[in-house]
């Protein structure tokens, strides 16, 4: 009763959109730590993959980490999303129908003016992500193969439009992740006149480590590098 009365206030909202973002971007760089162990080679990158799959066993069995894990990042992602929809169309509500023609859009920077179309793109390209690498269809990846994860990786960025595309994404999730973090630091209250410089210069690491760090693979592959 307590969580659904919080849900219901714009700043309990809030709250539980920076909860779950920050769920998100724990699991994007632990995500990204793992792509990078591409550059140690196949066995390597085989090997983590395998590890994913049986982390924690004999107590776990087979996959029981790697589906919990799963399941906790699609129910933050959808309440993130909710959330983000919930509260864009309550602020419309409340403007009426002045939607302020002057609507200080000067002084909203890149990020925030593409938070809303930027998540839709985000969102859109982890549908695409999965049915790659991970559900294998074979009309986004005709060469699939199950457990062969380095392989997969080679075959589907030897093909450039899909590093283009990733690229793309990742420069949308980069700039949804600055503002994001931004957003999130003062919900959370961190914000004040001795940190916002700090949290600023924090807001904008996590975006380019997280999209830099994503991009290595796809261009390594693309170039030559890994193969």
């Amino acid at each position: 009763m307590a969580v659904m009365t919080v849900t219901r206030t714009t700043i309990g909202q809030k709250v539980l959109m920076a909860v779950t973002g920050l769920i998100w971007i724990g699991f994007l760089l632990l995500h990204m730590y793992g792509n990078l162990k591409a550059f140690g080679g196949m066995v390597a990158f085989d090997s983590y993959a395998e590890h994913l799959r049986s982390f924690g066993e004999p107590i776990l069995g087979d996959r029981y980490f790697l589906t919990l894990l799963r399941v906790i990042t699609v129910i933050a992602l959808f309440t993130h999303i909710f959330l983000a929809a919930r509260l864009s169309l309550r602020n419309y509500v409340s403007r009426g129908n002045n939607r302020y023609a002057a609507h200080k859009s000067v002084q909203a920077d890149a990020a925030a003016l593409t938070m809303k179309w930027g998540g839709l793109a985000i969102a859109i390209f982890v549908v695409f992500h999965l049915m790659q690498f991970t559900w294998g269809v074979k009309a986004v990846l005709p060469a699939f193969q199950r457990g062969a994860a380095y392989q997969n990786m080679i075959s589907g960025f030897s093909f450039w439009p899909t590093t283009v595309l990733y690229l793309v994404a990742l420069f949308a999730l980069g700039m949804h992740l600055y503002h994001g973090s931004w957003s999130m630091f003062q919900t959370l209250g961190w914000n004040n006149y001795r940190t916002t410089r700090t949290l600023h210069w924090i807001a904008l690491a996590i975006a380019i480590v997280i999209a830099g760090g994503f991009s290595l693979v796809p261009l390594a592959v693309t170039f030559g590098y890994l193969s």
